[in-house]
């Protein structure tokens, strides 16, 4: 399973931090190779793929895998084996599992907990390794990892399909067979599924709703780098567009958080209280989202701003520049949303449990180099709406300029608020607000 590498490149002194990574060049070397694999398999599906950079007493080599199964199969020669083979058809899980589909005569109840028995029986059977040659089974880690009550009530098994991703396959390959592992990385191949989205080739973090508790778990024993979304962000200042006794109106920076965050409490909201101890910022723009922004200096103006918002009746619009050629001048996207529960805060487009929403958009301009400039009018405020509806196949199919959730990573996501409307909480006068456009 392991394949040689031979190059120059310096080994990294840190291994991978999984979750939010760029590639290390060895991983991009490997994964070159992985796809000339890929490619002769020619799967029909799309799929996440991994590479493993190792070292043993032979050298420098890399392992691949591929998530959950290739073409119905996980025994391709190539690629290392998964943890545990539930796959044999006269092996004991297979075996029940025919047995409860042909048990047509017990209650839907009896086979129901039939079917959850056998999966807990399948879950201890991924006895998953760390660095330190501890070992622990799925369900141990699953319950260690969420020690919390109130979520071991309500996820108190692991989702299936947990330890049958790419990164926990190839460290338990590593560790069981005395390799030292140097950098790790994942890159999709193939088409994109239809409710996320997913690029040919682009590399991707693990996921966190199966894989974080168990790598978290896996990785213990190596020298791991350190999170870099725990990394305090720049202070950024903000600019004040207009101002008067009861709000403000701001022009946030890329980059700033508009309120405090899991890891860094600096944002627009502990500015403006620092001016105005009272301040409230009445809505929120994503960290990587640049534009206008509202804040009430008292509670008095914030609820009646608060209100426009809520029955929409404030106007916005942001500009955005997109990948890609829009084909139509302008149209209306109604792609409804959901948050993606293994990749948070990652967004899905599901037609069923979906909550509804509606964005406008005109084309402003095209670019020799391919990008085009677009005004977004959102009719609803779901989390990353207008990402999504820019990335998504079904919407424009051009995904932001740096947007690295949904598109590419840059230099900064290319969305901007250019544009509000709103009534004045005490005057009622009706006021409009525009910035040019920073993206020329």
């Amino acid at each position: 399973m392991i394949h040689p590498l031979v190059s120059d490149i310096p080994l990294p002194e840190q291994f991978t931090y999984p979750f939010c990574y760029e590639p290390h060049p060895l991983c991009i070397l490997a994964a070159e190779e992985v796809k000339k694999e890929i490619a002769r398999i020619h799967p029909q599906e799309g799929k996440m793929f991994g590479v493993l950079v190792v070292t043993s007493d032979e050298g420098l080599g890399f392992l691949a895998a591929y998530s959950g199964l290739l073409e119905g199969r996980n025994d391709w020669a190539y690629f290392v084996p998964p943890v545990y083979d539930a796959q044999q058809p006269d092996g004991y899980f297979k075996t029940k599992e025919r047995e409860i589909s042909l048990a047509t005569h017990l209650s839907p109840l009896t086979t129901k907990s039939m079917s959850q028995d056998l999966q807990l029986w399948l879950f201890h059977q991924y006895q998953m390794l760390n660095a330190k040659g501890e070992t622990k089974d799925l369900v141990d880690i699953w319950q260690d990892y969420h020690s919390s009550p109130r979520i071991q009530k309500k996820f108190p098994l692991p989702p299936g399909g947990t330890g049958d991703c790419c990164a926990p396959k190839l460290l338990q390959y590593a560790y069981s067979h005395q390799l030292k592992p140097v950098c790790m990385a994942e890159f999709w191949w193939g088409p994109s599924p239809k409710s996320e989205i997913r690029h040919h080739e682009q590399f991707y973090p693990a996921c966190r709703g199966k894989c974080k508790p168990v790598l978290t778990w896996m990785l213990q024993g190596l020298n791991v780098e350190a999170n870099p979304e725990k990394v305090a962000f720049p202070h950024l200042q903000i600019e004040i567009i207009y101002e008067d006794d009861t709000l403000a109106v701001i022009n946030k920076p890329s980059g700033l958080l508009s309120v405090p965050g899991k890891t860094d409490d600096y944002s627009v909201a502990t500015i403006a209280q620092e001016r105005w101890p009272e301040a409230m910022p009445v809505h929120r723009l994503d960290m990587g989202t640049s534009g206008l922004m509202i804040i009430a200096k008292t509670k008095d103006a914030y609820l009646p701003l608060q209100e426009q918002f809520v029955k929409r009746t404030v106007e916005k619009r942001y500009i955005a520049l997109v990948e890609g050629i829009v084909k139509e001048s302008k149209g209306r996207i109604t792609l409804p949303l959901i948050f993606d529960p293994m990749n948070r805060p990652r967004q899905m487009v599901d037609f069923h449990r979906g909550k509804s929403a509606v964005t406008e958009y005109e084309v402003l301009n095209t670019y020799e180099d391919n990008k085009t400039l677009v005004a977004l009018y959102p009719h609803t405020g779901r989390t990353h709406q207008l990402r999504m509806h820019c990335a998504h196949p079904d919407g424009l199919g051009c995904p932001i300029v740096g947007d690295e959730l949904y598109g590419k990573k840059g230099e900064r996501l290319c969305l901007h608020c250019d544009k509000i409307t709103f009534a004045h909480p005490v005057t009622g006068e009706r006021m409009h607000f525009e910035l040019p456009n920073p993206f020329e």
